[in-house]
């Protein structure tokens, strides 16, 4: 393809372009104001604003202009015209350079051609967000040109005006192609603009915002990107922040204070008849499941008001339970008893519906499928086993482990499988390329919990420390908890609150520690179980609901302090409103 010399004066050509009111004449160009050759009279000097020193704000950082600016193109954007006109009028402060209106209403018109040159008028500094305007420019006009089926104009636009630009060659090949087989492009239009042509200079309009400087152009959500941010920079930097989004106000500056952390007593489960080892909310946080040392597990029912009752009672395990957890769809539980037998229950019926066992060994961990499809469990030889929801045996080995399987995970894509392989190390396996990386720790590890979205790691430690591991790439450490005390038991944490944002943690001084996730700052530590606190479990659901079961023989459920503001009380979805401790025996 050539390119055809230039030898019209440019002023001269642009008094023509004026005057085709439609954009398209016939095999018309802009070749002779290519944006590779200078415009000399034809180019201004960049566009400016009165007022740009004039400042406002106490910090004096805040430019007068470009607040009312702002403003202006925000009132526009919510459709509220005549109260951005009157703005602009008023302040003497106009959205946009009427050069730039100019162009954008060329633009919206499809006056290809003229908005080309309007555009080199403009007089911006950067010369490839020009060339990449005018590709984009004149992209849409040899679309609209192929929809109306006017091919050979399409063609020398694409030879004289869009090639020389020497940019994007990929696309330039893809519109040549397109001139092969036009049908593609104008099966679904009509003679003339279409709706569909409109729609698409919408977007070349959104596109132009995202080359062309913010100062020409003003982004059409500005003002709210400027408000977002702020707030979240507010909630990012509330050490106890845990309420919803839903929450955050612009009348005043936003600062949760403890009371938004759950830290009282609202009600005690007492159905089980021994130390209660384990306890989990389901995923939708309807429920709640815990299992005993008294061999049972129970399903418990959490209603709309937030009050707990027992659903079932699962009775069949002839040794402890160590664990219950819920499936991906939180209709069924497994069961795992202490070197015994894995159950799986209909959480409706409260019946068991199958169980698991290899001859010689018995279950230490277990784990589902992120399908639900199978189950995996660490077993007392230290092998790993994984069966399908009938029982059938898919996968067993053994590897180089050197203890039994304490705990054991699968993430959602079911790419990895974390367990405990050795004393001091976790074994992350890829499952697809069969390769292991290992988290090497330096004392005995006693138990982790995975993070929802996978990344992160918690891993509790002999020597009476939590640390959280990212586990995306080599793994390495991001924070480290103290203060919880831990000697002979297994002690579990979780993490929780909003956006799992807090770590929390069961200890054998017999109260629940909660720490800041990111900064590792412990905010609080809640007494009243009377034994050893063995697991803890925060609501996915409810950020201010928080579970802990205990040596004591009892779960106790964490809520709000009633001393909270009453505007607080909406987001509390749980326990009751008078601060009265509720006590359930399954009676």
């Amino acid at each position: 393809m050539g390119v055809v010399e230039d030898t019209e004066p440019p002023l001269k050509r642009a008094k023509r372009l004026a005057d085709e009111p439609n954009g398209f004449s016939g095999n018309s160009s802009i070749r002779g104001c290519s944006v590779n050759n200078s415009l000399g009279d034809l180019m201004a000097r960049p566009l400016t604003s009165q007022g740009d020193d004039d400042t406002i704000g106490s910090k004096g950082v805040i430019k007068k202009t470009e607040f009312v600016r702002i403003i202006t193109r925000a009132l526009y954007s919510l459709g509220y015209d005549k109260a951005g006109a009157m703005l602009e009028e008023e302040s003497g402060i106009p959205l946009h350079h009427s050069l730039v209106k100019v162009f954008l209403q060329q633009v919206k018109d499809g006056k290809w051609d003229e908005s080309v040159v309007t555009l080199q008028r403009i007089g911006l500094q950067d010369e490839n967000a020009v060339k990449s305007a005018s590709f984009l420019l004149l992209e849409q006009k040899f679309l609209e040109l192929l929809k109306i089926e006017k091919i050979v104009d399409a063609l020398g636009t694409l030879r004289n005006e869009i090639v020389p630009l020497h940019i994007n060659t990929k696309r330039v090949h893809e519109l040549a192609s397109s001139l092969i087989s036009p049908s593609r492009f104008i099966s679904h239009t009509t003679s003339g603009p279409s709706k569909e042509s409109v729609n698409s200079r919408s977007k070349v309009l959104e596109e132009l915002q995202n080359l062309l400087p913010a100062s020409v152009i003003i982004p059409e959500k500005r003002l709210e990107y400027l408000v977002e941010s702020s707030l979240h920079i507010q909630r990012d930097s509330c050490v106890f922040h845990n309420t919803l989004d839903s929450d955050l106000s612009l009348y005043s500056d936003h600062q949760c204070g403890k009371h938004q952390i759950p830290s009282q007593t609202v009600q005690i489960l007492e159905s089980h008849t021994d130390e209660v080892w384990f306890v989990q909310f389901s995923h939708n946080g309807k429920y709640l499941a815990s299992s005993s040392k008294d061999q049972t597990a129970i399903i418990w029912e959490i209603d709309a008001d937030g009050h707990i009752s027992l659903k079932h009672t699962l009775v069949g395990h002839q040794k402890p339970v160590i664990s219950i957890l819920w499936s991906p769809d939180d209709r069924q539980v497994l069961t795992c008893g202490a070197e015994e037998v894995i159950r799986r229950w209909d959480v409706d019926s409260g019946d068991c519906v199958h169980m698991y066992e290899k001859n010689g060994m018995g279950p230490i961990s277990c784990g589902w499928y992120p399908d639900g499809q199978g189950i995996i469990a660490g077993m007392t030889d230290r092998s790993i086993c994984m069966w399908d929801l009938d029982g059938r045996e898919m996968e067993c080995w053994k590897g180089q482990r050197t203890q039994k399987v304490s705990d054991i995970a699968m993430t959602d894509d079911g790419k990895w499988l974390v367990s405990v392989c050795k004393d001091s190390v976790i074994s992350l396996f890829d499952r697809e390329a069969t390769v292991e990386r290992l988290i090497e720790e330096e004392d005995m590890i006693t138990s982790f919990s995975l993070s929802n979205d996978n990344k992160y790691l918690l891993v509790n430690l002999h020597n009476q420390e939590i640390r959280l591991w990212n586990i995306e790439g080599d793994p390495k450490i991001v924070t480290r908890y103290k203060g919880h005390k831990r000697s002979r038991f297994i002690i579990r944490s979780c993490f929780g609150g909003y956006k799992q944002a807090f770590v929390a943690s069961g200890s054998e001084d017999s109260q629940v520690y909660i720490w800041h996730r990111s900064t590792g700052k412990l905010i609080l530590e809640l007494p009243g179980h009377a034994g050893a606190v063995n697991c803890v479990s925060w609501s996915p659901t409810n950020l201010h609901m928080l579970a802990s079961a205990s040596d004591d023989g009892t779960i106790r459920i964490w809520g709000l302090d009633r001393i909270n503001p009453p505007n607080q009380k909406k987001l509390m979805q749980g326990s009751t409103s008078n601060g009265v401790i509720h006590r359930c025996n399954g009676n």
